[in-house]
């Protein structure tokens, strides 16, 4: 009895040598030519800046620049016990009175394993309170400055 089995992958392996060859080839082109864009660079190491002398704590216009917080007092103690487990940005976006701060503490400490902040919970909240008070603006502000165009069917 004859086999009539029809394989998809051909096992002769004379037939996949070249394409043995040719990868082996494209994998030291692309080495060659990584080698030699980081060896020709012209950035010498003295211009290549170092990220541990970058300046971390760096404040412009009275902006925070790592995390977007506003400068004021307690800056450092909120970026230390808050960025630690959440961006900085979901501080920024939430505006609570001095009761709800507290209260959510309470929640992520209950909750989420926020340690104990003892007397560093006053300064965090004072901080919060100061620089993102709640504020209501009621419905959406209206939309100004628009450029209206017609539209033509």
């Amino acid at each position: 009895m004859g086999s009539n089995k029809k394989y998809f992958i051909d096992s002769n392996p004379k037939r996949w040598k070249p394409f043995g060859f040719i990868f082996i080839a494209i994998l030291v082109v692309v080495f060659l030519i990584v080698s030699s864009v980081h060896f020709f660079s012209d950035k010498t190491p003295e211009q290549v800046p170092d990220p541990k002398q970058e300046p971390d704590n760096e404040i412009v216009d009275g902006i925070h620049l790592r995390t977007g917080l506003k400068e004021g007092d307690g800056l450092s103690t909120v970026i230390t016990h808050c960025t630690a487990c959440h961006s900085a940005q979901l501080i920024i976006q939430n505006r609570m009175n001095k009761e709800r701060w507290n209260a959510t503490i309470r929640w992520m400490q209950e909750t989420q394993n926020l340690w104990d902040l003892g007397a560093n919970q006053d300064v965090i909240v004072d901080y919060l309170v100061k620089n993102y008070p709640v504020y209501s603006k009621g419905r959406r502000e209206n939309l100004k400055n628009i450029e209206w165009y017609d539209l033509s069917d």
